[in-house]
């Protein structure tokens, strides 16, 4: 075995992180390890596909995906990933089913699970719903298995919903480590994550959340900034609080992206929604209040216009450790003078990083993997040395 991959099949097995048959709904739930492993997976897998062995370890199964919001890279992550596993990827979509025609969710979760391993879910839109639906998924799941409908419980990936994207924030952070050599060497380095100006309505809270959720516990000083209205769930900004005060790092708050941005050793700017509008929203999608949907929309729109200066420009990343921080965004980016008018981006930052923006998004498919593995497979390393063991474990067959 290649010194490199011995070494990451040995920080596995050092590693006490227990994922095996759990659902991976929100970063803040699984412990220190379980994340640790996570990564150490992905790059094991990252491994192998770079050095052309195969990572199929199924020999049949479905993964099926739920996207109940728009999605690119993520949808085409959790095919990527569940195909370099083996995993037939089956697609719900619920207008296509008979959810339309009234079937329960607990009947459908159960209906689509028969011979499924993993299902991925996205929903995302609504403050409240997202989160709870994937609960829900997961109970009907249980209850299935119990009563001995489903001859094994499939797991569940979190996709985004409306508190947190891990799938996201674990790729930023597998992206961070490989920047700057290694977790340990994140200790004490600042990143801003702060809102920006967007034209459009509605983003959600989940990747802030997710990032203040994931990188406080990892001795970073976490600057959060937003102007006034766009504040983030209380509980999960109490979480990131007290996880950077037992890994030593800090957690601020404040209304001034300058002062995020000043010594900052990683900028990550990105448009949100104000919280009260998204509790709204919510309110109105129950009540099928489309007109007074119509109206939120514009309120939100013209709220955030009152913050079109609030943008990552050449000006303040002079702010940031030496003027060279690393610019991150989860994608796509609005760009100002490119996609949009005014946007979350100078054309000439966004095209300074814009390479890095998508090594960044390429971790993805690897962590999605890595999660698959880890739910289904008590002992991963045994599972990834049996894929570098197979003979002639190819995943193409190369001529010269």
């Amino acid at each position: 075995m290649d010194a490199d991959f011995e070494k990451i099949i040995s920080e596995i097995s050092s590693t006490k992180g227990n994922l095996y048959q759990r659902d991976f709904l929100l970063s803040w739930e699984k412990s220190d390890d379980d994340i640790r492993k996570t990564l150490l997976v992905a790059e094991a897998l990252k491994y192998f596909r770079d050095t052309n062995i195969s990572t199929r370890c199924f020999d049949s199964g479905l993964a099926v995906s739920i996207f109940r919001d728009q999605s690119t890279r993520t949808r085409f992550s959790f095919a990527s990933a569940v195909n370099l596993l083996g995993l037939y990827l089956q697609d719900f979509d619920e207008s296509k089913s008979q959810v339309s025609h009234g079937e329960t969710l607990r009947e459908t979760a159960n209906m689509i699970s028969f011979l499924t391993e993993i299902i991925g879910i996205r929903d995302d839109m609504y403050l409240g719903i997202g989160n709870n639906y994937m609960k829900d998924v997961g109970s009907a799941l249980d209850d299935g298995f119990n009563q001995k409908v489903l001859p094994q419980r499939p797991g569940i990936i979190n996709l985004q919903c409306d508190l947190d994207h891990p799938t996201q924030s674990l790729s930023d952070l597998l992206h961070i480590k490989n920047h700057f050599g290694s977790l340990e060497n994140l200790k004490e380095k600042k990143i801003a994550m702060t809102w920006a100006y967007s034209p459009s309505y509605g983003k959600p809270l989940s990747v802030p959340q997710g990032i203040i959720g994931l990188l406080t516990r990892f001795g970073m000083n976490v600057s959060l900034a937003y102007p006034e209205g766009f504040e983030l769930l209380p509980e999960i900004q109490a979480i990131a609080d007290r996880q950077a005060k037992s890994a030593g790092g800090s957690f601020i708050i404040t209304q001034s992206m300058e002062e995020a941005y000043r010594d900052a050793d990683i900028v990550y700017s990105k448009s949100w929604a104000p919280m009260q509008i998204m509790l709204r929203r919510t309110e109105l999608l129950r009540e099928n209040a489309s007109d007074e949907l119509k109206q939120l929309e514009k309120e939100g729109l013209n709220y955030n216009a009152k913050f079109t200066d609030w943008e990552c420009t050449e000006q303040l990343m002079k702010l940031t450790r030496n003027g060279k921080a690393l610019y991150m965004h989860c994608l796509p980016a609005d760009i100002t003078g490119v996609s949009c008018k005014s946007g979350e981006v100078q054309k000439e930052v966004f095209e300074k990083y814009r390479i890095q923006t998508y090594l960044e998004a390429g971790y993805k498919p690897y962590i999605i993997a890595s999660m698959i593995v880890n739910n289904r497979f008590s002992d991963p390393c045994r599972v990834l040395k049996s894929m570098i063991e197979k003979p002639s474990n190819f995943r193409t067959t190369l001529t010269d």
